[in-house]
């Protein structure tokens, strides 16, 4: 039998989970499971708590990354290249125009997912201790998604593009001390150019991905470590002088 053969036995140490003990263990020295608690309470898990906001945020994520990929084949990150690669993934590639829009609209409806996540989070009071911490993590994951957003916009090289990024990094520009060194960083000099278009490309398919990835692992590792989200305030469990 499978189940008792020495390879299945070494992967899998515990068998089925048929006591408390073994579910434990299946949780705890599983690669992907650990970073779920052994026991959740069945009303952290009600819509009405999460409208599945997180797991939208978290859809979409993944849609750009499969996307993006897959642009990055048809995409050479140098000028005048960059916008002649734009136009052959809308009349020559297969599907270049859905390809690009699915990717487009996933990095919209990523943002609208996640600003809604934080507006949630907000009005449940889920930001209270001990989850404190997660809400840190939370604005940094914020932050990171327009940012991503952002260098992004650089990329097809057009009008639209770079009179937007210029328009951006100029405001940028207008922050007290950091403003100036901030914009000339971002720019690879002090006009958008093909070292604006490139540093964009490393932030945007690079940096910027592999940072969201950490923090997202953070985060969903303290959510399930402090028992799932915290849903709107209840009459039983509401500490005693807060309003609900």
């Amino acid at each position: 039998m499978i189940r008792e053969s020495a390879v299945y036995r070494s992967i899998v140490r515990h068998g089925s989970a048929d006591t408390n003990r073994n579910r434990s263990l299946i949780i705890f020295e599983n690669l992907f499971f650990h970073v779920h608690p052994v026991k959740v309470r069945e009303k952290a898990l009600r819509f009405r708590h999460t409208y599945w906001l997180g797991g939208i945020a978290m859809a979409c994520a993944a849609i750009l990354t499969a996307t993006g990929v897959l642009l990055m084949f048809y995409y050479h990150p140098s000028v005048p290249q960059a916008y002649r690669d734009m136009k052959e993934l809308r009349y020559v590639v297969d599907n270049g125009v859905f390809l690009r829009n699915l990717h487009r609209w996933a990095a919209h409806l990523m943002v609208l997912a996640a600003g809604f996540h934080m507006l949630r989070v907000f009005y449940h009071r889920a930001y209270r201790p001990p989850r404190q911490f997660n809400w840190v993590i939370g604005v940094v994951l914020m932050l990171l998604t327009l940012l991503l957003s952002y260098t992004g916009y650089l990329l097809p090289w057009d009008q639209l593009a770079f009179w937007g990024v210029s328009v951006g990094t100029n405001m940028a520009k207008a922050a007290p001390v950091l403003g100036e060194p901030m914009r000339f960083l971002l720019l690879g000099g002090n006009i958008v150019s093909e070292n604006a278009l490139l540093r964009f490309y490393v932030l945007h398919c690079v940096v910027l991905p592999a940072a969201l990835l950490l923090f997202i692992s953070v985060h969903i590792w303290r959510v399930r470590k402090d028992g799932g989200v915290q849903g709107p305030p209840e009459a039983d469990d509401t500490p005693e002088g807060d309003l609900p």
